[in-house]
């Protein structure tokens, strides 16, 4: 999928010069509609209940996008380096940053889910309290309004500011706390009795 992804976006820069250009927007955006869709399939089929649907949907995530900037690396040439400016997604606005950003929010994607998975296999129940929850909330929150927040600009056509990597690196780090403080409360609990494939209770 992450090959078919970059040959795309390799179609679509050939037809910015061409005839139907200004359907390249539209048809963007259903591309990466189309994408989510693609990735939430594959969470449906491999996970057995939401929270392990979740976990994979975050796995897939992360590995698609790597997989995404490692392609258009082979296929153009592009990025030239970790710190040039891409447009991320244009749903509901433009996402802007270096490209080193959502690598680094990608690779915590997939270490994370991957984490988090290997104590489920184990059977530990992965419930975590609402503040664990807000905790990440809010630092997923913070990466997207680092990507964001500047986005009027590019509906102008200047060039975006320099990247907000403080908030950027706040939003990363208060994820990453939200992670561990969640792990070590997982350890600190008695694996659960046989299997918790049944498991389906909504995160509390």
């Amino acid at each position: 999928m992450a090959f078919v992804e970059a040959a795309v976006v390799v179609y679509l820069r050939g037809l910015l010069d061409a005839t139907h250009a200004d359907r390249v927007p539209g048809v963007e955006i259903g591309r990466e509609v189309a994408t989510i869709v693609m990735l939430l399939a594959v969470a449906a089929l491999a996970g057995r209940e939401l929270r392990e649907r979740f976990l994979v949907f975050c796995l897939a995530f992360g590995i698609w996008d790597l997989g995404y900037y490692a392609w258009l690396r082979v296929l153009l040439g592009w990025p030239p380096s970790v710190l040039t400016s891409d447009i991320l997604f244009l749903i509901p606005v433009p996402w802007v940053a270096p490209v080193l950003a959502p690598v680094i929010v990608s690779l915590g994607l997939v270490a994370g889910s991957l984490w988090l998975l290997a104590l489920r296999a184990r059977g530990a129940m992965l419930q975590f309290p609402g503040w664990i929850w807000a905790l990440a909330a809010a630092g997923g929150a913070l990466v997207l309004l680092s990507f964001t927040l500047d986005y009027r600009l590019v509906l102008q056509g200047h060039e975006p500011p320099a990247f907000r990597w403080p908030l950027f690196g706040t939003g990363v780090a208060v994820g990453a706390v939200a992670l561990v403080a969640g792990v070590r409360r997982v350890l600190g609990r008695p694996p659960a009795a046989g299997t918790v494939a049944t498991e389906s209770a909504p995160p509390s």
